[in-house]
């Protein structure tokens, strides 16, 4: 006995099926690298070599010691303290942050005025 085939629903000429896409857990999706692969050093001294970086470490260090220079200024055994290395690194984020917006407000800056400048679209 043959059983007759009911029409599913986008089994019409015309319409088309949509497969919806499931998640798996525990999958982590891969990004396919390039065939030539720098190798992480590489990548790290070329970061190094940019001035804007090199600007950013000294403005960093250079808050860090006077952060560590003011906490042995106040009692000499402070500057072995965890403390005071908890100062200086909050003083050097907060330098590198303030380097690093002063650059970027001045490359904005910079930006908007050439875009003043720019002579009006016919």
């Amino acid at each position: 006995m043959a059983k007759d085939k009911k029409a599913k629903k986008g089994d019409q000429p015309g319409e088309t099926k949509v497969k919806k896409a499931k998640a798996k857990k525990g999958k982590v999706a891969k990004i396919k690298v390039a065939a030539s692969k720098v190798h992480p050093m590489e990548a790290l001294s070329k970061l190094a070599d940019h001035p804007l970086v090199s600007e950013l470490l000294a403005a960093g260090a250079l808050a860090a010691v006077a952060a560590v220079a003011e906490a042995g200024s106040k009692s000499p055994g402070a500057i072995k303290s965890a403390d005071s290395a908890k100062k200086a690194g909050k003083a050097a984020a907060a330098a590198i942050g303030a380097r690093l917006l002063s650059e970027f407000n001045a490359v904005t800056g910079a930006a908007k005025d050439a875009k003043a400048n720019l002579p009006a679209k016919k």
